[in-house]
């Protein structure tokens, strides 16, 4: 799994995360908060997680967002995340789970 990232690695050490904004924003659509109807949604277990940032990178809502003093932490703003699993299926720590809502 390691190996798929090895691409990212040269792009790391030349730029600095802190730079690379996601393409775009979660916002508010005609029907309210978009993340309300998903079945299942992503719990990150912080004991697995390294900071990679590819949950982050993949996500298609843009609802996890980076935190913390150096932003490597992340969290997921669960109003706009649809529960697709993306992320969960590109952390290569299987640091993120989907469960089963309600």
């Amino acid at each position: 799994m390691l190996k798929q990232l090895s691409w990212l690695i040269p792009l790391l050490e030349v730029v600095e995360l802190s730079y690379i904004l996601p393409v775009s924003k979660p916002s508010e659509g005609a029907s309210g908060f978009t993340g309300i109807w998903r079945s299942f949604k992503p719990v990150i277990d912080v004991g697995k997680c390294r900071k990679c940032l590819l949950c982050w990178l993949y996500c298609p809502e843009a609802a996890i967002k980076r935190v913390g003093d150096d932003h490597m932490s992340i969290e997921i703003d669960y109003r706009y995340c649809k529960g697709c699993g993306i992320c969960a299926n590109e952390c290569p720590f299987k640091a993120i789970i989907m469960v089963k809502e309600g």
